[in-house]
């Protein structure tokens, strides 16, 4: 189904995700906005999930002042 371009800037300003997700949303729920906006969030949530389980093990930060406070 062709989505059109209103559509998809409704969808935009309602949801503040990216174009193509738009698009892709649309075209999946056969241009039902209330449908992309549900698929947007169970996408998001799903990502958000997957990205939760990591773990941030490596790395350092240091702070450096210097003596003379040149720097």
């Amino acid at each position: 189904m062709a989505v059109n371009t209103e559509s998809i800037k409704e969808l935009r300003t309602r949801t503040g995700a990216g174009m193509m997700d738009c698009r892709n949303a649309l075209d999946e729920c056969g241009g039902d906005i209330e449908k992309a906006i549900d698929y947007l969030r169970e996408k998001g949530l799903a990502k958000a999930a997957k990205k939760a389980e990591r773990i941030a093990a490596q790395g350092s930060v240091f702070i450096y002042i210097h003596t003379n406070a040149k720097i």
